[in-house]
């Protein structure tokens, strides 16, 4: 089984609105999902159950965050509470800030990074989006000492 846990967040009063539109995520796209996070600030992680290997599955899973996350920014939240954009979620960019905001934020990004070191090409880019689990290779794993 593979996880794809996510985050979004919505004002507190429309926490339980949220938790019903990723059980509706679950239900039309035939998928297994699991919700925890912090009602406190209206953070939810909905964490769906599935199968990297199975390629429907995974095409499922994807339109099924792209439902929950926009309905998380129809509620007045955003579609990240703590995780960050990332690779999963920079297509959703322009639908949270609009294109004034990314082209701030790539404005931004030129004028602390002048060389473009940090993670070139990478959010404001048009490469796909992160797919599927990372490589593991247990030789790059170091024990720790001290």
């Amino acid at each position: 089984p593979t996880t794809i846990l996510e985050d979004a967040t919505v004002p507190r009063a429309e926490f339980p609105v949220l938790i019903e539109k990723v059980k509706q995520a679950a239900k039309d796209n035939n998928l297994i999902f699991a919700n925890f996070g912090h009602a406190g600030d209206g953070n939810l992680h909905p964490t769906c159950l599935t199968d990297e290997r199975d390629t429907s599955e995974i095409d499922r899973a994807h339109k099924a965050f792209e439902f929950i996350f926009n309905e998380a920014i129809k509620l007045g939240g955003t579609i990240t509470g703590e995780h960050g954009t990332g690779l999963t979620k920079k297509d959703f960019l322009e639908n949270v800030a609009g294109i004034p905001g990314v082209e701030m934020m790539k404005k931004i990004k030129s004028v602390i990074d002048e060389n473009n070191i940090f993670n070139p090409g990478k959010i404001f880019s048009n490469t796909p989006r992160c797919e599927g689990a990372l490589p593991f290779n247990k030789n790059q794993i170091k024990p720790f000492s001290g």
